[in-house]
């Protein structure tokens, strides 16, 4: 799998996941698969996605981006459990 989406991300002009995003990214996946629906799951990380590129076309790093996005989902996101 590392390899494959490696190679997507070079693919589409993106620099390769850092383990610890491959970790987080995936948790958040199944949060929201769990405790919303799993059907939204990859809807979710599309706008994920969008609002990180947004956040770094407006000057933050990476790593900043997506803490910051993911801090906002984790927001929405319904109680565990």
């Amino acid at each position: 799998m590392e390899t494959w989406i490696d190679d997507l991300a070079r693919t589409l002009g993106e620099e390769p996941l850092e383990v610890n995003e491959v970790e987080t990214l995936l948790e958040v996946a199944r949060d929201v698969a769990h405790r919303v629906e799993r059907k939204v799951t990859p809807l979710s990380t599309f706008l994920l996605g969008a609002a990180v590129g947004r956040r770094e076309a407006a000057g933050a790093g990476r790593a900043d981006a997506l803490a910051a996005t993911l801090d906002q989902l984790r927001g929405v996101l319904p109680a565990a459990g």
